[in-house]
């Protein structure tokens, strides 16, 4: 398909727990459909000329949600069609205002336990420091479930699936065909 598919009628923006894989699964739906990709927080690394963790660090996590939401705002008005979303994303009600008005939003699930075996290290992820990682990611999931509930056109189960799969569920999801 090409970026100009009637099929197409809104971004597909893919939310869910790290470890989801929405990532991967958003350069997959990328290449298949021949359009542009924005990666938030590929994104804000590369603005930042530094990884998450140490943006967290030096900056606090309300600067980097904020930077996220800016980026957001950003990737759609330079007319991205697939966004993958950092795991907080939804936690701010204007990220997910926005998000339920300018996209079809696929919440990618995971299991913690799925999702911990998926990030190996937790070096590098923020939110998970200083804690037990698969109890953190149960209470992260436990909290937000609702608000990634809150933004999604669709529910896309990725426990025992490769991103090859999971693009294959979301664009069914969207009505597009394979």
């Amino acid at each position: 398909m090409s970026a100009a598919s009637p099929s197409i009628d809104r971004p597909i923006a893919l939310v869910g727990l790290m470890g989801a894989g929405k990532s991967a699964v958003a350069r997959v739906l990328g290449e298949r459909l021949g359009v542009v990709v924005a990666d938030i927080d590929a994104f804000i690394e590369a603005e930042e000329d530094c990884p998450i963790a140490e943006l967290f660090e030096r900056e606090g996590e309300a600067y980097f949600r904020r930077r996220e939401g800016e980026v957001l705002r950003q990737a759609l008005e330079a007319g991205a069609q697939v966004i993958a979303c950092g795991g907080g994303a939804v936690l701010d009600p204007a990220h997910r205002r926005l998000l339920r008005e300018r996209c079809r939003v696929a919440w990618l699930e995971v299991t913690p336990a799925e999702a911990l075996r998926r990030i190996g290290s937790v070096a590098g992820r923020p939110v998970l420091a200083g804690a037990d990682p698969g109890a953190r990611l149960a209470a992260l999931l436990a909290s937000r479930a609702p608000l990634y509930a809150e933004v999604a056109d669709d529910r896309i189960a990725t426990d025992g699936r490769d991103a090859e799969q999971v693009a294959d569920a979301v664009l069914a999801a969207v009505g597009i065909a394979r």
